[in-house]
């Protein structure tokens, strides 16, 4: 009788657990897997622990990225200016720290106050003033790429210590069963753990009505612009988070970040989020973020040409955006259930 019990209680989390991988957002993680599988097949070293952690920690700007992204468009919005925001986080941290360790903290202070002050600016202008969120962002990335070009004159210019460096390129050394574990794989860890935290709060909850129906949580008593001025400081934050991982992979150049912002929403959108907004799981995100990586890197050992990269990225969205029309706008004889001719004679 009691084991009986236990089943019962039991099956409807395993169906729900089976089911999950049906949907967009799970559904993801099988295709990871699959296209993982793939890529050890071309690069049979991939197996082994050691490698598969630095596999991890290089895609892991672009994951953290992705995880900023999510807050914006689950809420309905867009962020171009995070490719911007990484580019001159980097030329300031590499101008203002130099060889001194000592001003490491204080540089990163002031790193995340910009990244606040860009997301509140980019809130306020969206949610309050009404401006589309494609223009203001575009406005600020604008406006940062000018001020980044205006100081470095186009070139890299800074060389930041070896220390703060360190933050992207160091790790762990001799972990049991892994060997090395980058810095930047434990601050992922730390960064999806926290975004998955939060969407489970009040907070996440309501950051998706807001995507679904802004007046329904307007009526509610939630401030709608406050939530969605929140999403973009998160994004913005996210955004500098990279800029300092990214300081120890690419160096210091003031187009360091370019074209992060549209791989970031490419990821969401392989992730299964609705780019309307209301629907979507940030951890799928994150496996989105791996698998366009993954993808890239299986391309380039077939013999591909990493300049095909952003047609993948265009062909991703589009067909995000279309599969979805297509079954929505479906013609009427596509759905048309058949018409049963048996008459009650004939039964």
């Amino acid at each position: 009788m009691t084991t009986i019990r236990y089943s019962a209680q039991r099956q409807p989390l395993f169906s729900r657990t089976l089911r999950s991988f049906a949907t967009p957002s799970g559904a993801i993680y099988l295709l990871l897997l699959a296209l993982l599988i793939i890529l050890t097949f071309y690069n049979p070293s991939l197996a082994e622990p050691d490698q598969m952690t630095r596999f991890i920690g290089r895609s892991v700007p672009i994951a953290v990225v992705a995880i900023g992204q999510y807050f914006v468009i689950v809420a309905g919005e867009f962020d171009l200016s995070m490719g911007a925001v990484i580019s001159a986080q980097v030329v300031l941290a590499g101008n203002l720290i130099g060889q001194e360790p000592s001003r490491i903290p204080q540089v990163m202070v002031l790193m995340a106050v910009l990244g606040t002050v860009v997301g509140l600016v980019n809130g306020v202008l969206t949610s309050l003033l009404k401006v589309p969120s494609f223009i203001t962002t575009l406005g600020t990335a604008l406006v940062l790429s000018g001020l980044t070009f205006y100081f470095t004159g186009g070139a890299p210019s800074g060389n930041p210590a070896d220390a703060f460096r360190a933050i992207g390129r160091g790790g762990l050394q001799n972990v049991p069963l892994i060997g090395f574990v980058p810095y930047s794989v434990l601050i992922l860890l730390f960064v999806a753990i926290g975004a998955a935290w939060l969407m489970k709060r009040p907070f996440g909850r309501m950051l998706i009505a807001v995507g679904d129906n802004p007046a329904t949580t307007a009526l509610a008593g939630a401030s709608p612009w406050w939530i969605r001025t929140k999403a973009f400081i998160l994004s913005s934050t996210a955004a500098t988070v990279a800029a300092v991982l990214m300081v120890g992979y690419a160096g210091v150049s003031p187009v360091v970040g370019q074209g992060y912002e549209f791989t970031a929403i490419t990821a969401v959108v392989l992730g299964g989020v609705a780019l309307g907004g209301g629907r979507g799981a940030v951890l799928s995100a994150v496996a989105g973020a791996y698998v366009l990586e993954t993808l890239v890197s299986i391309l380039n050992f077939a013999g591909v040409q990493s300049t095909w990269r952003p047609s993948v990225q265009g062909a991703i969205i589009i067909l995000a955006l279309g599969i979805p029309l297509l079954r929505m706008r479906r013609p009427a004889w596509m759905t048309r259930r058949p018409v049963n001719r048996n008459t009650p004679d004939d039964q």
